[in-house]
Order: C-alpha cells, then structure tokens, then sequence
C-alpha cells in the first residue's frame, strides 16, 4: 500500500521537528499524542476510528510510531508518511474489553523499544484520553515520569503553512456556497431538519470542484428564544415569521475549516436585531482593525468589546478562538482566546474565527467572520455579505 499525503515530506518534517523543540523545552523525551488532529498533523493519519484508542508515539530520537487497532492499520498505512514497520495495531480482544485494557498493550510497546523509563508527555486534558487509560498506561510503566503537557503540538499548529491557507480557502468556497444554499432555501412553514438537510447537501457536494468534508460541528441554527443558547442543533418544526435564526457552520476540505455565521430574519426585523447588528457590524470592524501581526488576542476583543459597551451591549463570553484542521467534537484548536487577558502576540498565518455571537435573554444573532492574521491586516477568508438577512 502507498500512502496519498495532503502534504510533501519536507513540511512533514518541519512540523516534527518543530514538536521536538517544544519537547526538549518541556522536559520530555517521549511524547504521546491522542488528539486525531494532532495524529494527523504529524503523520497524515485520516480516518474515524478516535472512538477505540488510539494515538501517535513520538520520540526525541527516532520517528514517530503510529499505534491504533488492528484493523485500523491499514487506514494508517494508506495516509501515514512513515514506514509500514512504524504502523503497529494491536489486537481486537483489546477493544472494549473488560479483561484488558489497550493501554496494557501500549505500555508492553514503549517497554518492548527501550523507552519504559523515560520522562512521558501526555495529553491530560483531552477528549480522547480517558481517567482509566492513563490510569493503566502508568501502571504499566512503573519507570516512567509522566507530564501534562496538553496542546504542545496544538501550539506548533498556530501559524499555517501555504498549504494549509490553501486547504481553508476551499472550505471558505464551500461555506459560501453552503450560506447561499441557506439563503436560498430558508422559508415560512419549512421544516429545520429539510433546511439541515439542505446544508449538508451543499457543504459535502462542495464548491469550484472541490467536495466537501464532513465538519467538526454539526449545524447550529436555534430560532426565535432557542436562539438565546449557541450550541442548539435542531428539530423538525416549522421556521416562523417574526423570528430570527443564525446559522453557525463550516465549510471544511481534507479536514481544515472554514467556520461562519450569519442570521436571517423572517420577515420584519425588530430594533433590537436592526440596533444589535449596527453594534456588531461597528466592533467586528475595530476588532479586524487589530487584527495584525504584532498586537495581541486581547487588542482584538477589547476593540470589539469597547464598541458594544458605547451600544449597551454586555458580551461576557469570548469573542474568538484559532481553527484549522479538526476533528469532532470541536472545530477549535483549544489555545488561544479572543478575550481580555489573553495577551498572545498574534503572527501572520494565524487563522481565527472571529466569534462576535450575542446570545441574549429571549434572542441571538450571529455575524461572524474567518481571518487569516497579516503583516498589516486579516483576510476575511469567506466572501458572504456580512449583515443580518432578511427575508418575508
């Protein structure tokens, strides 16, 4: 089996030898890495299978080992840049078993190449890591130091690669082409899991002949007071007139996002909404003003922020978060934040989603925008008309 790589072998190699850095700094000398997007940065590794255990083996000397199930061995060899001997599966009587457990079997593994009394990086605070697998895991290596080193490699991901710009351009095609479906679409008396069934149709048929992936996140479309909560997804009764629904998805191409919102209103908008999208549309263009390389993720949601104070708006939530490549459960890659206190120098080639979302007592809107951090200014990735839609 030869493996089909997004990326070519010298970034690869950056990437690792970039972790190895942050490594060193850390006190580590083996890392083990369960995150799927981190796998998949480091390896290429693609494929549904982070509900068994699962996880990539990197140490300070030698490369990587890729360690899932068995019958997942080949998914890692057909998307794995590293040689088929450093592809190790173990066997099926390890998945969801109560006689033993697959960390038993890692731990026999990182014994078995000499590595059992090294200092161990894992992922603590992570959805893939269980209690009971780092529970097993240093048991089996009584010789070991562990250390919390939660989204090490996360970090590494921060500023993006041509190629990587490249891959969340697509998916920005495709959200646009996923907005203009909705737009479209959305009508009195049509059921919300129709219109769902609409965006997806659009979002995996994807945009200028690229197909679409499937998205970290669901769609979020809450109407009318459901929309007072971000996370809702949907049912199956009928879009009202007089309410608002924001849509919060995400174009996504080989695994990189392109998250955006955008609200529309059935028939005529109340002052509230008309008042709250002059605030938002006001703060998103301070906030993108700041959006530079040199200043911090706090210089981005204080603008924000400041603007909607002089609107008596209160947001206590953040504003924004980094994306890129993601699996489920979340398109976010779990570092920086776009609020106060987040003093994070900002680098060209960091992608944000600029998260301006109102959830308020009885409503919410949502107007949002993807940036990619410049010398002197973002790029707004998408190209949807940024406003509050209105349809009778």
């Amino acid at each position: 089996m030869r493996a089909t790589l997004r990326f070519d072998q010298p970034e690869f190699d950056a990437r690792l030898a970039r972790t190895r850095k942050a490594m060193e700094k850390a006190g580590i000398d083996l890392l083990f890495v369960t995150d799927p997007s981190n796998m998949n940065w480091l390896t290429g590794y693609d494929g549904w299978s982070f509900y068994v255990h699962q996880g990539v083996i990197v140490p300070i000397d030698d490369d990587p080992v890729w360690w899932g199930r068995g019958q997942d061995a080949n998914g890692a060899k057909l998307t794995c840049w590293m040689r088929d001997e450093r592809l190790i599966g173990y066997p099926d009587h390890y998945v969801m078993s109560t006689e033993r457990h697959p960390m038993d079997h890692l731990a026999g593994l990182i014994r078995d190449n000499g590595w059992g009394a090294r200092r161990i990086g894992v992922e603590m605070e992570n959805y893939y890591f269980s209690a009971k697998a780092f529970a097993q895991l240093t048991a089996g290596l009584p010789d070991a130091r562990f250390t919390d080193v939660t989204a090490l490699v996360n970090w590494q991901r921060a500023v993006k690669s041509r190629a990587e710009l490249g891959y969340m351009r697509e998916a920005a095609r495709i959200v646009e082409a996923m907005h203009a479906r909705i737009l479209d679409k959305a009508e009195v008396g049509m059921r919300k899991c129709d219109l769902v069934a609409e965006i997806y149709h659009a979002g995996i048929r994807g945009a200028d002949g690229v197909g679409g992936d499937y998205p970290a996140i669901v769609p979020l479309l809450p109407s009318g007071v459901d929309a007072s909560a971000p996370h809702l997804t949907w049912d199956d009764r009928p879009m009202r007139l007089g309410e608002a629904t924001f849509f919060e998805i995400a174009g996504c191409s080989r695994r990189y996002h392109c998250p955006l919102s955008r609200t529309i209103f059935l028939g005529r908008p109340t002052q509230t909404f008309l008042d709250a999208e002059a605030a938002v549309l006001e703060g998103m263009e301070a906030g993108l003003e700041k959006a530079r390389a040199g200043n911090t993720c706090e210089d981005i949601a204080l603008a924000f922020f400041r603007v909607l104070a002089r609107h008596g708006i209160v947001k206590d939530n953040r504003t924004g978060y980094p994306i890129g490549l993601s699996y489920p459960p979340d398109w976010g890659e779990r570092t920086m934040s776009l609020r106060a206190g987040d003093r994070t120098v900002l680098e060209a080639g960091m992608t944000f989603h600029f998260m301006t979302g109102l959830w308020m007592e009885d409503w919410g809107l949502e107007i949002t925008e993807s940036i990619v951090i410049g010398e002197t200014g973002p790029e707004c990735l998408a190209n949807v008309p940024r406003k509050l839609f209105v349809k009778d």
